[in-house]
């Protein structure tokens, strides 16, 4: 296939996140301004072997930056995970005459990006959308910023009730296997605990803090946990907030336990002002990478500079927390 692009398509894959929307409308309106021909596919890779597509035009996304979710849906589409599905849906590509995509999801979606050009040899690149924050290559991903912020606007309600009463409140926030969330939105509301799956915190260590602030008389016990959290790593099945107040229960007889679940209001809702910017710059830059001929790649910020990461490595490859981050955690909770 011709690395020259004429004709593109946008998906976006796996779970929303706030942005998706901003980085689609990014990518419609730089590739028409170029005058490429830019059509949006349903469903993610389920669209392409439906062959769920349609042009877009500048109108087609307008009103749209500052909704959450994505306009042109997303899925998890196991037909792709076989060759048939890929054939499949590369005749469908064909069909329509794309000859670049930009995919905007997880490492999930680029692993699909990668294989069809592996596979086929379709230039695309990738728009790290994931408020899990857990890609390599990037200080960012569309929607992280809005989820923690949604996070810290319930936590701030729940400590104001953690105060009122001789309890211990344990939050539970998003992040599938990564902590970022928990640790952004538990330093931001001054989280006394926060239980992530990057820190092999046991419950012992978890009983002594509590022993240790209850002797201080410290007045309020907030825990936020990270979805991915296993007090057992041994025993990966027993995670999140429900397990760890039920071991304390079982440990520290007569103690109150409140747990909440944030759930999916994370994912949802306006994308906040950093959101709408990256996404927009990460989706102007994406057509832009198509143009110039830089191929397979995710489109990332580092240090406030683009970033173009390997599909391959972007798969591969996980973000690391920094040590000076735990560091912080470790002090400001004490």
């Amino acid at each position: 296939m011709s690395t020259k692009v004429n004709k593109i398509g946008v998906l976006t894959s796996g779970g929303d996140s706030p942005g998706m929307n901003a980085a689609i409308r990014a990518v419609v309106r730089t590739g028409i301004y170029y005058g490429l021909e830019v059509f949006g596919i349903m469903r993610g890779y389920s669209g392409i072997i439906e062959d769920d597509m349609f042009q877009m035009s500048s109108r087609s996304v307008a009103n749209i930056i500052q909704r959450g979710g994505t306009i042109l849906k997303t899925a998890r589409c196991k037909e792709f995970y076989n060759e048939e599905g890929r054939k499949k849906a590369f005749a469908n590509l064909q069909k329509q005459g794309i000859d670049g995509l930009v995919v905007i999801g997880g490492d999930g979606s680029f692993t699909g990006a990668y294989k069809l050009n592996k596979e086929f040899g379709i230039p695309c690149i990738g728009i790290p959308g994931t408020i899990d924050k857990d890609l390599y290559g990037t200080d960012f991903t569309l929607g992280f910023d809005t989820a923690a912020n949604t996070a810290v606007a319930a936590i701030d309600k729940i400590r104001d009730t953690a105060d009122s009463h001789d309890r211990l409140f344990i939050v539970e926030v998003m992040g599938r296997h990564a902590g970022y969330i928990a640790m952004h939105s538990g330093i931001a509301t001054g989280a006394e605990h926060i239980l992530m799956p990057e820190v092999n915190t046991t419950i012992d260590e978890i009983i002594a803090a509590l022993s240790e602030q209850e002797k201080r008389r410290k007045l309020v016990n907030l825990v936020i946990v990270a979805e991915g959290y296993m007090p057992d790593p041994s025993n990966p099945k027993i995670k999140g907030a429900n397990e760890v107040a039920r071991l304390l229960e079982e440990r520290l007889k007569g103690l109150e336990i409140r747990v909440t679940i944030l759930g999916h209001i994370q994912r949802g809702g306006p994308p906040s002002c950093i959101d709408r910017l990256i996404a927009s710059r990460m989706g102007y830059h994406a057509v832009e990478s198509l143009l110039e001929g830089r191929h397979n790649v995710m489109v990332g910020i580092l240090n406030n500079n683009m970033h173009y990461t390997p599909l391959e490595i972007a798969i591969r490859e996980k973000q690391k927390m920094g040590e000076d981050w735990l560091e912080i955690v470790k002090i400001l909770a004490s």
